[in-house]
């Protein structure tokens, strides 16, 4: 079962034969709102491509996303996918990482993505990254960068 909390405050096997990470056996996910018809259990159930579950913030604007590992990790690849049918919009995603139990946080990458429905509306993105001793992955997610009201989606989140 995947463990998981709600935070308080809001806050500003794959394709190639390596062996994703058992989110629900590794780490405790905090997540600043979701929706309870979309909770962040989808983002790690395995569903992918068009029409998979996927969670859904329950608040408008910026969400944030924690993996809080139980013993540090090695992370070589993310993989993200974020599906939006039904309105226009670019939501942005920002990966950090901590190496010291979640007191800092350094960025790795940012990535914008731009929905279009109906023609452009599922995004994947594969990063290949190289990052030993994590503690905590962070996701912060802008849900529409242009300033429109919006919440925050992902389908999914796996790590190699």
């Amino acid at each position: 079962m995947l463990r998981k909390q709600i935070l308080t405050t809001h806050q500003t096997m794959s394709d190639h034969g390596t062996a994703e990470k058992d989110i629900a056996a590794v780490a405790t996910v905090l997540v600043s709102s979701e929706d309870p018809r979309h909770p962040i259990d989808h983002a790690f159930d395995g569903q992918r491509g068009p029409g998979a579950s996927r969670w859904i913030a329950s608040q408008l604007g910026e969400q944030t996303l924690i993996l809080v590992f139980d013993t540090p990790q090695t992370i070589r690849k993310i993989r993200v996918e974020v599906e939006e049918a039904e309105i226009s919009r670019t939501q942005e995603i920002a990966v950090s990482i901590s190496q010291d139990g979640g007191q800092t946080y350094r960025e790795l990458l940012r990535q914008e993505y731009n929905f279009s429905p109906p023609g452009t509306t599922l995004e994947h993105e594969e990063w290949s990254i190289k990052a030993d001793a994590i503690s905590h992955l962070q996701l912060r997610i802008k849900p529409d960068k242009g300033g429109k009201v919006g919440r925050a989606t992902l389908t999914t989140l796996a790590l190699e």
